[in-house]
């Protein structure tokens, strides 16, 4: 999730109106995280690890379908809207254009090839490189959204961020997306994903060394940066978008494992703070648009509506089709073999998606996106009760 350009005036979010406000926006952009862990630990000492992590498990399945599932879905309903203007016209500078063409045209063309030649071939170790990918791609995605999180609300709250101090902050980003991928050391083993059964990639010990000593040596600048901001501004974004920063690094990325019941909510939490981010941008659009000269429907119907798109989409990608391609062509129907497992259009599908949201997302999120100055301006409703 990339940064728009903030606005030459501090803002306050809409969330962050009152001290509720401000407690539920901290809680939805991770904040929640340090209370589960408190929350795991009563869990497993009253009634057991086992008890617990299945109960943990079968909610966080379920809520995938309210929670997950609409996260990847809504992407899809926010990026190909209106795709010829986006195109063709002059809604978005030129290399604004060519991500656009590249992650929504040329990087699912390439994908869906992988997947026809892993599939008609009924190789596993093709549709195993889909699945490397993903898991490759999703803490440098994990850490991006934290990145633009930080950025974003700390400018709505009047503190901005010079290139050099980004940098500085994306550093840090990205050596712990690169450590946690390269931690723990990993001679290669055999796991399996979704049903199918495939290699890991080996990583040596002296990798996971050297990028644990490249994400820690980041952590000076990072705090020099804060340090000279608050010395230079007299003010930091210290609790809710530094939170959000190193929830989606620490947290959720590197030491995503350490606690056996939280790491079945990590999806849910980034989803969670990735959803109320399409609510600031898609709410104050709406907002806007209920006036003057569009005079279009309520606020709450047009979100109504992309909710329910979203929900019946993610059900569908992750859900309906994966289950009516592997019944007709799956194992079960005589199509594709036992090596691929029993759900092999699952797997395809479920990784194609991911990839493709984290691609899409790189288009969406970028300042060169128009769009994103609704993350910027308070909701036209607050304004006009301000007023």
């Amino acid at each position: 999730m990339s940064t728009p350009v903030a606005p030459p005036w501090p803002l306050d979010p809409p969330a962050a109106r009152g001290s509720s406000r401000r407690l539920v926006e901290f809680l939805l952009v991770g904040g929640v995280t340090p209370f589960l862990f408190a929350l795991s630990f009563l869990l497993r000492r009253a009634f057991g690890l086992d008890p617990a992590e299945y109960a943990v498990g079968f909610l966080m399945f379920h809520a995938a379908f309210v929670i997950n599932d609409p996260h990847f879905a809504v992407t899809y309903l926010l990026f190909y809207k209106d795709t010829k203007a986006r195109v063709l016209g002059d809604r978005f500078p030129r290399p604004q254009r060519i991500r656009y063409l590249v992650a929504g045209f040329v990087a699912p063309a390439l994908l869906g090839a992988l997947v026809i030649v892993g599939l008609v071939m009924k190789s596993a170790f093709v549709l195993s490189l889909l699945v490397r990918l993903m898991f490759f791609l999703v803490g440098w995605h994990y850490v991006k959204q934290g990145f633009g999180v930080f950025t974003v609300l700390a400018a709505r709250r009047g503190v901005r961020f010079a290139p050099r101090e980004r940098l500085v902050v994306l550093a840090h980003c990205f050596a712990g997306w690169a450590y946690a991928w390269a931690s723990p050391a990993d001679p290669g083993r055999d796991v399996e994903e979704k049903g199918l059964v495939y290699t890991t990639l080996a990583t040596p010990l002296w990798l996971e060394h050297l990028t644990h000593v490249v994400f820690l040596s980041t952590l000076i600048p990072l705090a020099w940066v804060l340090v000279r901001k608050w010395r230079r501004d007299g003010r930091l974004p210290i609790l809710t978008p530094l939170t959000a920063l190193l929830c989606s690094i620490w947290s959720w990325s590197i030491y995503s494992s350490v606690d056996p019941l939280v790491r079945y909510v990590i999806p849910a939490l980034h989803s969670v703070q990735y959803l109320y981010f399409v609510w600031l941008l898609k709410g104050n659009e709406a907002r806007e648009r209920e006036g003057p000269p569009w005079f279009e429907r309520s606020a709450r119907t047009r979100l109504g509506i992309l909710a329910v798109s979203a929900l019946g989409l993610g059900w569908f990608l992750f859900h309906g089709a994966p289950s009516a391609f592997d019944e007709a062509l799956g194992p079960r129907g005589g199509v594709t073999s036992e090596a691929l497992g029993p759900t092999p259009y699952f797997v395809a599908i479920f990784a194609f998606v991911n990839i493709h949201h984290y691609l899409m997302d790189t288009v969406i999120w970028r300042r060169e996106n128009p769009e994103t100055r609704y993350l910027q301006e308070p909701a036209l409703g607050d304004a006009r009760r301000a007023s």
